[in-house]
C-alpha cells in the first residue's frame, strides 16, 4: 500500500471546484485534481430527499500533507458539510506515488 490519498470531494459548481482545487494544488498541499462536471447527487438532507447538480473533484495528496489538506478544504468549502473521503489506493505505480508525495508538503 501507498502513502497517498485519493480523495472525493462535492462541489455546488465548477468554477467553486476549480478554485479551490488550484489554491490547494499551489500550497502543495494536493498534487492534482481531477474535475468531473455534470454529476448528479441524491442525499437525504434535513429530513428532505435532495437532489442538486455537482461536480466531484478527485484530488490526489499524501499521508503526511493530510491534516493540512483536510483543514483547509474544511475553510474553503461552501458546504456546511462537505463531502471528504480520503482513500487509500491498494495498488498505486511507484513512480506516480513519488510524484504525488514529491509535490505535497506537510
Amino acid at each position: 500500500m501507498s502513502n497517498i490519498l485519493v480523495v472525493l470531494c462535492t462541489f455546488p459548481e465548477v468554477d467553486k471546484a476549480r478554485q479551490i482545487g488550484t489554491a490547494l494544488v499551489e500550497a502543495q498541499l494536493a498534487a492534482c485534481v481531477n474535475l468531473l462536471p455534470g454529476i448528479e447527487s441524491i442525499y437525504r438532507w434535513r429530513g428532505v430527499v435532495e437532489r442538486a447538480g455537482e461536480v466531484l473533484a478527485i484530488f490526489k495528496t499524501s499521508e503526511a500533507a493530510w491534516p493540512g489538506f483536510e483543514q483547509r478544504l474544511r475553510e474553503l468549502h461552501p458546504y456546511d458539510v462537505p463531502e471528504i473521503v480520503a482513500l487509500h489506493p491498494c495498488q498505486v505505480a511507484e513512480s506516480y506515488a513519488r510524484w504525488v508525495t514529491g509535490e505535497t508538503c506537510p
